[in-house]
């Protein structure tokens, strides 16, 4: 049975980690210690598809491990060199690496320091967080993995981790052979909704009562999908189709993690994706003032949030 190694155990990791070794999977947890004390009793689950106190084997930095087939990576972009240098005593010698983050600027990086091989591509679809007391909360039906190896193969390695999830419940994955079309997809998804709900600091339904909200979550749209296009990955006629109708839902409550991190005070991944689709206009010299805006919002946050004056 393939080993696999969950970093963190947060809304994406602990969701998907939890949904697996609830369906038996050879799943353990590498947590900071308070983390795993906390997870003694379990790993708690709150979902539309049944809540759950899930038992999970935890380790910690400081634990001896036999080496592990398959690393989950489902940390902050922000936080990736610290996950790197973490999972990498972990790693078996032909282990690969599967990041669940956000954006795909780390692809780059881990491509660099596991070798482009031994990197899957990977993209979530959901909407957790976990609760100050430690729960993990899912607020939709959004519970979607695509997982492929970056050369466009179908390996034994993706369909078999895929196949892990036909157990589950609450959880589906698919591999395919296309990850890097669909990782620009998701950034486009994930640029466009981050760049909106956090400028205008509301959800998507809020965003849409306004009198121009509709119109311009449209034209954003629209200009990320012309980024991903001139970087060679169009996104599909149905993703466009998808995602105009999500984007125009008025009694929508989506809001971004990003917007939540906003919220809250915390760090956020605004470089690594708003920060990265505009350089990336800025190269191909398309017009996209939102993002532009939505940047330098985020980057004068940022500068209160460091000085302490939020």
């Amino acid at each position: 049975m393939t080993r696999i190694l969950v970093l963190g155990a947060g809304g994406t990791g602990g969701y998907f980690g939890g949904r697996l070794a609830q369906a038996g999977a050879d799943v353990t947890f590498l947590l900071r210690p308070a983390r795993a004390a906390a997870l003694a009793s379990g790993l708690h689950l709150l979902s539309p598809f049944g809540d759950a106190r899930i038992p999970v084997r935890r380790i910690t930095a400081d634990s001896v491990e036999k080496p592990f087939d398959l690393v989950l990576l489902t940390c902050k972009a922000y936080d990736l060199e610290p996950a790197i240098a973490a999972v990498t005593p972990f790693l078996a010698a032909e282990g690969a690496v599967l990041p669940l983050l956000n954006g795909i600027a780390h692809m780059a990086r881990l491509n660099a320091a596991f070798g482009a091989g031994r990197v899957l591509g990977g993209t979530a679809r959901i909407q957790a967080t976990q609760t100050p007391e430690g729960a993990i909360r899912q607020f939709n039906d959004w519970r979607f993995l695509t997982v492929g190896e970056q050369d466009g193969t179908l390996s034994p390695r993706a369909t078999g981790f895929a196949a892990l999830f036909d157990k589950a419940v609450g959880a589906d994955c698919e591999a395919v052979p296309d990850i890097l079309q669909r990782l620009w997809e998701k950034l486009v998804h994930l640029s466009t909704a981050a760049a909106m709900t956090c400028l205008m600091r509301a959800t998507v339904g809020e965003i849409l009562a306004a009198e121009e909200g509709a119109a311009l979550f449209a034209a954003t749209l629209q200009q990320t999908a012309a980024i991903a296009a001139a970087a060679g990955h169009p996104p599909s006629d149905a993703f466009m189709a998808n995602y105009g109708k999500i984007f125009a839902d008025r009694g929508s409550h989506y809001a971004t993690s990003m917007l939540r991190d906003v919220e809250r005070g915390g760090p956020t991944e605004a470089e690594h994706i708003v920060g990265f689709m505009h350089r990336r206009a800025r190269e191909a010299g398309i017009a996209a003032p939102v993002l532009q805006m939505a940047l330098v919002h985020l980057q004068a946050y940022a500068a209160r949030r460091d000085a302490g004056r939020l």
